[in-house]
């Protein structure tokens, strides 16, 4: 692995690390959101204290925190053909959103980051996974069930798309970790104690 490649990763971990809904929160309110709700500082926990408006502009930015060091990685010509160092970009975004060095390793659920990775490598895929989550979710009224089920779809999304082996193993390995973020999540859907969206 090239020197490039691994200050490639480092990069890519620190824009993850960037953490939008904190900011957001902390320059709107003056509150550290760690504190609110969930506790996380994705756009989910960021609807709770800002509203809809500001879930929706957190999750873009989310994703495109997500998508940059890929395409970054491609513009830099570092991109190969089975996908690894767009995967080891993309798997080092979804850590640094979850476990931010800016913030003492608390972050978010690395969603819609998640899906920005997946728009990055793509396109298509993540255009899918989004629409998956965007129903599950409407329909639920579950953001979590909607995330949960969109990125554990999602390496077989990108299997049947026929895209790079690297890219298939990305999306496996962060539906997994993904989900496993969820695990609070998962047990309060089994007890029917998780929250709804509200409008």
């Amino acid at each position: 692995m090239s020197v490039n490649v691994i200050l490639f990763i480092v990069l890519a971990y620190l824009i993850g690390s960037i953490p939008t809904g904190f900011l957001i929160v902390k320059a709107k309110t003056g509150q550290d959101i760690r504190t609110i709700g969930s506790g996380s500082t994705g756009a989910t926990n960021v609807k709770r204290v800002l509203g809809k408006k500001w879930f929706f502009i957190v999750m873009i930015l989310d994703a495109i925190k997500g998508a940059l060091p890929i395409v970054l990685a491609r513009a830099c010509h570092l991109a190969d053909h089975l996908g690894i160092v767009e995967t080891l970009c993309a798997v080092a975004v979804i850590i640094g959103h979850s476990k931010p060095i800016f913030l003492q390793f608390k972050g978010g659920k690395s969603v819609a980051s998640g899906v920005g990775t997946i728009l990055a490598l793509n396109w298509i895929a993540g255009i899918i996974i989004a629409l998956i989550w965007g129903t599950i979710t409407y329909i639920s009224k579950y953001v979590s069930l909607g995330s949960i089920i969109a990125l554990g779809l999602s390496p077989f999304i990108m299997f049947f798309l026929k895209s790079p082996i690297g890219y298939v193993i990305y999306c496996a390995i962060a539906g997994v970790y993904i989900i496993y973020l969820h695990r609070e999540n998962i047990k309060r859907l089994v007890k029917g104690e998780e929250n709804k969206v509200r409008n």
